[in-house]
């Protein structure tokens, strides 16, 4: 039987391909345990500073596999008590999003807990929880807004339209669009500039951006402000 989830180290930079290209590589159990034990290898190693998810054939991730509902445990695949958004939580290190083809539903919500998506011309964002009666429950409601505005994401989640890639990036949902035949060089480029970078500094700008999604703006600021003095006083400059 095939792997569901492939797992590549190119260097620093792991490639986390998303494997059920006969099913649009929508979510089972199996899928869920293996992406899950992916993220949790990103976060442990030493030698890993960031991860680029993509999907194997025409789509990023159909959502659910429907045939799966009420037969594989979707919220605690593990048996650990850890669902997607507490996974990706604990991941810290940079996750960029490749987004090959559709991102529907569940796979909407996989692709937005990355840090930031670059997609190919063909990608499409769907999300269909009113349409095939799925309560949204790995973060739809809360990150759409966050990334498009709430009117937009009123639109997407009541009407279930698709979202074409050129939009997406009309509306900050995505960085960067590019060929199909870009994307995945394009990721690893964008991961290998990450790479190069002082990783103990950006490491703490990550912490610090996602500080507002906790927060209000003045606390933010007000940590970024202390984080500068700390910073300041160790290198012994006053």
């Amino acid at each position: 039987m095939e792997k569901t989830v492939l797992f590549e180290q190119e260097g620093p930079v792991a490639i986390i391909t998303l494997n059920r290209p006969e099913r649009h590589n929508s979510i089972c159990q199996d899928l869920l345990v293996n992406l899950y034990n992916a993220l949790d290898e990103v976060a442990a190693s030493e030698g890993i500073k960031v991860a680029v998810l993509t999907g194997n054939g025409r789509s990023f991730c159909s959502g659910i596999d429907l045939s799966v509902i009420g037969r594989d445990n979707l919220l605690d695949p593990r048996g650990d008590g850890r669902d997607m958004p507490d996974v990706f939580a604990a991941c810290r290190k940079p996750v960029i999003g490749a987004v090959n083809g559709n991102a529907i539903t569940g796979g909407f919500e996989l692709a937005m807990h990355c840090d930031f998506l670059i997609a190919s011309e063909n990608a499409r964002f769907i999300d269909s929880h009113a349409k095939v009666g799925i309560h949204p429950g790995w973060g739809m409601t809360q990150l759409l807004q966050r990334s498009v505005g709430q009117r937009l994401a009123k639109q997407l989640s009541f009407t279930c339209r698709p979202l074409s890639a050129s939009d997406a990036l009309r509306c900050g949902l995505v960085n960067e669009v590019v060929a199909p035949s870009d994307l995945l060089p394009r990721a690893k480029e964008i991961a290998r500039d990450i790479c190069e970078v002082n990783y103990e500094i950006l490491m703490q700008m990550k912490d610090l951006i996602e500080k507002q999604n906790q927060v209000s703006f003045e606390q933010a600021f007000a940590m970024e402000r202390q984080g500068f003095q700390a910073f300041i006083r160790k290198a012994g400059v006053f």
